[in-house]
């Protein structure tokens, strides 16, 4: 092969790795049933490919090939240790692994990752671990994204990964979806999980781009897999929030890729589609009297999706939504945000004194979008100095470069 095919071949690996790896391992800890043999032979099954690939050509399913090579590496694996440690569990391990033959049916192998959300959202697991271990070995975060949204530095996250790895191993957690009976009291934690992932992509927490389309995609099929498998009002609320956000991406940044606040935004370049579907999960979930904090979040999106401009947002219902919300989740978040939408509905020194409440109390103190919304208000009611020095604090603390961008041009305005 030549070389520049070679290179070729070495960059659809590359791409295949980013796509496929996190399903490829999913379906690997079903056929294996250890996390940590099923990691090992992902990485042998795509080191395999690096060296096979390039002189016989890209299988025509490489998922598929890269599941089979990677469960035949554990096998030979498991042999090896069977030579100088021969117990007979080697040797059952072996024989059951020969005999569980990969399954081919697409849609099996696609609900191997839903499998192992529920897995790593077992009960027995700490509900910390549980996200912790779903954000690293089912959608594939790093150990340092992950830290961030827990607010935790990342060997104290790296011990809980492993400690819950563990307890799935010796617990015996078996990899299934659980029977219907047993999935509402499973179905928080797994909310939680794909909502943090999909943070993660709607909003990345660090790097040179405001979003992570592969996490926020991975998110929303996530979210419908979970909708199909358990439509409950919480659920189709979580995916109605996740499509109301993700109809504005190709209109929250600049051709440079700056970030564009709401209000500024084209809205002809929001996705319509994703907008009539989260607004009709929107009205299902409502309309069951069972709602809780991801129905109501997305209602609030669907109010500034269905208006035709920024003036024209209904506030007063915003700020009506987000008293609801305020009475299911006490987060200072949520706090934040309301205080932003009474800024929109009375006046910005009325959602200023709300802010200054809240970072008095010592919440959010080291929240970047704290910062930046108090400077907001500041800069709008004419105290140039309080919104420089609101500015600067977010700056110091923003990690992502778009915002970084932003908040430097504000300090520049002013």
């Amino acid at each position: 092969m030549t070389g520049d095919a070679s290179k070729n071949t070495a960059s659809a690996v590359d791409s295949i790795y980013r796509a496929e790896s996190r399903r490829v391992l999913a379906t690997l800890i079903r056929l294996l049933g250890d996390f940590d043999l099923a990691e090992e032979a992902l990485h042998e099954a795509f080191r395999a490919a690096l060296e096979s690939w390039p002189k016989d050509g890209l299988p025509d399913n490489p998922r598929a090939w890269l599941v089979s090579t990677g469960r035949f590496k554990a096998i030979d694996a498991i042999r090896r240790r069977a030579r100088f440690d021969p117990l007979d569990d080697h040797i059952e391990h072996v024989e059951s692994l020969e005999a569980a033959a990969p399954d081919s049916d697409p849609e099996s192998v696609a609900d191997d990752r839903l499998r192992l959300i529920f897995t790593c959202c077992h009960p027995a697991l700490a509900a910390d671990a549980r996200i912790a271990l779903t954000l690293r070995e089912v959608c594939g975060l790093t150990t340092e994204e992950i830290a961030r949204a827990f607010l935790t530095s990342a060997p104290t996250l790296a011990q809980r990964i492993v400690r819950a790895k563990a307890k799935i191993r010796d617990a015996r957690i078996p990899y299934e979806v659980p029977a219907r009976e047993a999935l509402p009291e499973r179905l928080d934690a797994v909310l939680r999980v794909i909502y943090l992932v999909y943070n993660e992509g709607y909003s990345a927490s660090s790097g040179a781009s405001v979003t992570r389309h592969d996490l926020s995609g991975e998110a929303i099929r996530l979210g419908r897999l979970l909708v199909d498998l358990l439509p409950e009002p919480e659920a189709m609320g979580l995916l109605a929030l996740m499509l109301l956000q993700e109809s504005r991406r190709a209109a929250r940044t600049s051709a440079d890729g700056d970030l564009i606040l709401l209000e500024q935004q084209d809205r002809s370049l929001w996705n319509r589609e994703y907008i009539v579907e989260g607004v009709a999960l929107v009205e299902r979930a409502l309309a069951t009297r069972r709602f809780g904090p991801y129905t109501l979040q997305a209602a609030i999106a669907g109010v500034h999706a269905e208006a035709s401009s920024a003036a024209a947002t209904d506030w007063n219902e915003i700020v009506g939504l987000y008293d609801a919300l305020a009475q299911l989740d006490r987060s200072p978040v949520i706090a934040l945000n309301r205080a932003v939408a009474i800024a929109m509905r009375d006046g910005p020194a009325a959602g200023l004194a709300l802010i200054d409440g809240i970072l008095a109390r010592g919440e959010l103190s080291d929240y970047h979008l704290a910062h930046s919304a108090r400077a907001e208000l500041c800069r709008r009611l004419g105290r140039r100095d309080d919104a420089r020095g609101a500015y600067e604090r977010a700056l110091a603390l923003a990690r992502q470069e778009p915002e970084r961008r932003f908040l430097e041009r504000r300090l520049r305005e002013l």
